[in-house]
């Protein structure tokens, strides 16, 4: 999801929004930017800072550019500098992004049960490391990101959609019912302690007008 690189401060007017896939490598290089913001914590006294986070965006980068390769992760001024790219001439700023992953070869328990059909596991898709810039949190860039994401798996031929949230995370919770996402089952407790993370839920959605 891209936005006007001055519009991305605490507001943003969506007619300027982009919700599109993201292929080039400045435009990965910026989601990578965001997702470090976004999903870790640093001590700003924290010895080399800025190159352990340079080190986490090159990762993820990478990792991202891999996910691409194979489809056959402050202030407001900090978001503008570390999430920027240029697109035709005009400077954007990245501030959301997500993986739609096709569950070729992942398990039950990250992508879910249906559809059941043999070789359905080519119209079943994951979402995964969903984010926005906090700055703009709660103005529905999330939303407008999932219904992207819907869109795409439908070009994909994608049936069935899954995302897993954490139990006590509300707000993703809600995000997800009201983008008409419903409640497929949990992770047991002891799954959870024994990988060390909160307690999740799986949640699914069938693409309409999809036929195996």
């Amino acid at each position: 999801m891209f936005a006007p690189h001055n519009e991305a401060l605490n507001r943003v007017d969506k007619s300027t929004l982009n919700v599109a896939e993201g292929f080039a490598e400045d435009e990965l290089w910026a989601a990578a930017c965001l997702r470090v913001r976004s999903f870790y914590q640093f001590k700003p006294t924290m010895f080399g800072l800025q190159d352990h986070k340079k080190f986490l965006a090159e990762r993820e980068f990478e990792a991202m550019k891999e996910r691409v390769g194979g489809k056959r992760k402050v202030s407001a001024d900090d978001l503008c500098a570390s999430c920027k790219f240029t697109n035709n001439g005009e400077d954007r700023v990245v501030v959301g992004t997500l993986d739609l992953n096709q569950c070729v070869s992942l398990p039950d328990e990250i992508a879910g049960s249906r559809p059941k059909e043999i070789g359905a596991d080519f119209a079943r898709a994951y979402l995964s490391n969903v984010c926005v810039a906090k700055e703009l949190h709660r103005n529905g860039l999330g939303y407008a990101l999932v219904a992207k994401s819907k869109l795409v798996a439908q070009d994909w031929g994608i049936s069935d959609l899954y995302v897993h949230v954490a139990v006590d995370n509300e707000p993703a919770k809600q995000l997800y019912m009201k983008s008409g996402f419903i409640y497929e089952n949990d992770e047991p407790a002891w799954q959870a302690r024994f990988l060390d993370r909160p307690r999740r839920i799986l949640l699914w959605f069938g693409i309409p007008g999809v036929q195996l």
